[in-house]
């Protein structure tokens, strides 16, 4: 076989390995590269990202938080193909928590060395805005410590409809009520053709993105999540990548992106399962592109353990949460488990520093 020498190729591989921002169509060029010269590649733009924080020590930390995931409702009005976790009001096993199964939750994860709810749930189309704001204000009265990590931004966009008030008011309203922060979940991928497809009746692209752009004007931080591996293309992941980065430079308020592979078992939404090849080449091929993103974390809840660990080599330098409690992948039929110790003992094994973070990346030991 006769190859034949590109030096664009070693232009753009030195462009990447200086830290300089590449286009769509150079990252297109990138994600082809052999799977373990795109990792060193992601490897080294983690270590330029990680270089200023944490006293210099930043390369040699990686960190993790213990928190706990609380649904507060199973009942959905979105029907997304990709979900196997929504009810309707119909359904025998439909549910809105209480606040005694909540306040038991939240003692349980504080227990375990918990700072973090993260608080997600379906689309109630019967839950009103003061039901939100009591539930906001009995969690910040009765757990001042725990941070509330609340509501998607296609919960906000359904919130909008329902409650007949714009995004300022409804997000300034939760802040003061005792919201922390934002979960990226519900982007999917950012472009509508796609999500016409999967989830046709969910938010759609520039609804997901001004929801962050106004959370971050209000002084709430957020991450943002990739879900790949289903019907969009290479160009579309890029396409996302490149709408996230656009928003990071006007808003500065995501803390960490966060990619994971679309999970098939007892989901309408049927595509071949992306293997772990192809969820460490996008995760380093993000890294790459979100050259605004301080943190990126590993997947381990959809990868496994041995994934998630091989992750901290292709541009992640978080290992995310333990995951005290988990409903939602785990109904796609995918159930990994991970304990404080393992996830010291993954980061460890590797000869990193392991820390456990509050969910702006400061440090708690």
């Amino acid at each position: 076989m006769i190859v034949i020498y590109d030096p664009s190729l070693d232009e753009l591989l030195q462009k990447v390995w200086s830290g300089a921002r590449v286009s769509g169509a150079e990252a297109l060029r990138l994600y082809g590269l052999p799977l373990e010269e795109l990792g060193a590649l992601a490897d080294r733009r983690r270590q330029l990202a990680r270089a200023a924080a944490h006293e210099g020590r930043g390369n040699q930390i990686v960190t993790y938080i213990v928190d706990r995931n609380i649904n507060y409702t199973n009942v959905c009005n979105v029907y997304c193909k990709f979900c196997a976790f929504y009810r309707t009001e119909k359904d025998d096993d439909s549910y809105v928590i209480s606040l005694a199964e909540l306040d038991q939750k939240i003692e349980e994860t504080i227990a375990l060395g918990g700072t973090q709810i993260l608080l997600q749930g379906g689309h109630h189309p019967r839950l009103t805005k003061q039901w939100y704001l009591d539930l906001l204000d009995h969690m910040r009265s009765k757990f001042p410590a725990v941070n509330i990590h609340g509501f998607s931004p296609s919960e906000f966009v359904h919130f909008r409809e329902v409650f007949g008030e714009p995004l300022e008011k409804i997000i300034a309203d939760f802040k003061a009520a005792g919201l922390g922060s934002i979960p990226g979940g519900g982007g999917e991928i950012l472009v509508d053709r796609v999500r016409e497809r999967i989830s046709p009746l969910k938010a759609m692209s520039n609804d997901w993105l001004e929801v962050m752009d106004v959370a971050h004007r209000l002084g709430l931080n957020s991450s943002a999540t990739m879900m790949f591996g289903h019907v969009e293309t290479i160009e579309d992941r890029i396409e996302h990548l490149e709408r996230l980065r656009v928003q990071q430079d006007r808003s500065k308020g995501f803390t960490a992106f966060i990619g994971w592979t679309f999970q098939a078992e007892n989901t309408r939404l049927k595509a071949p399962p992306a293997g772990a090849h192809e969820y460490l080449r996008t995760q380093a091929l993000a890294r790459i592109y979100l050259d605004n993103f301080p943190s990126v974390q590993s997947s381990w809840v959809t990868q496994g353990l041995e994934i998630g660990q091989v992750a901290l080599k292709y541009g992640a330098n978080d290992l995310g949460s333990i995951m005290i409690e988990e409903n939602v992948v785990s109904q796609a039929g995918t159930t990994f488990r991970m304990t404080v110790d393992d996830m010291r003992r993954l980061i460890e094994e590797l000869g990193y520093e392991a820390h456990q973070r509050d969910n702006w990346y400061g440090l708690l030991n």
